[in-house]
């Protein structure tokens, strides 16, 4: 059987924001899961780093796991700390930035697939 998580440990008690690391300049990401219906994602922005404005086909929940980061939707800033989380709607445009050092989970649910009849 493959494999549906990968790039982390299993039966084990984690932090999750041990498993990606800073580095200065840079948005480092870490894949745990993609597929048709669903991606997890880690990511470690350094401060005064981003990922611009897009849209994704998927409903994308972030919780934050370290620093400061400001989540844009559809024009409105939004400042997430360690612990809080917020779902980005799927088809409006957003954005992510490091306000200081910041990682996050990401989990985009993506629409089922229409049934052929």
């Amino acid at each position: 059987m493959k494999d549906i998580l990968r790039n982390i440990p299993k039966a084990e008690v984690l932090q999750l924001g041990n498993l990606v690391a800073y580095a200065d300049g840079q948005v480092v990401s870490k894949t745990l899961v993609q597929n048709n219906g669903l991606g997890i994602t880690l990511f470690a922005f350094a401060q005064d780093e981003g990922i611009s404005t897009h849209e994704s086909k998927g409903d994308a929940m972030v919780v934050a796991l370290d620093g400061k980061g400001r989540i844009t939707i559809d024009g409105k800033d939004y400042e997430l700390k360690a612990g809080d989380s917020i779902v980005m709607p799927a088809n409006h445009p957003h954005a992510v930035y490091g306000v200081e050092p910041f990682k996050m989970l990401l989990v985009v649910a993506f629409p089922e697939a229409p049934v052929k009849s």
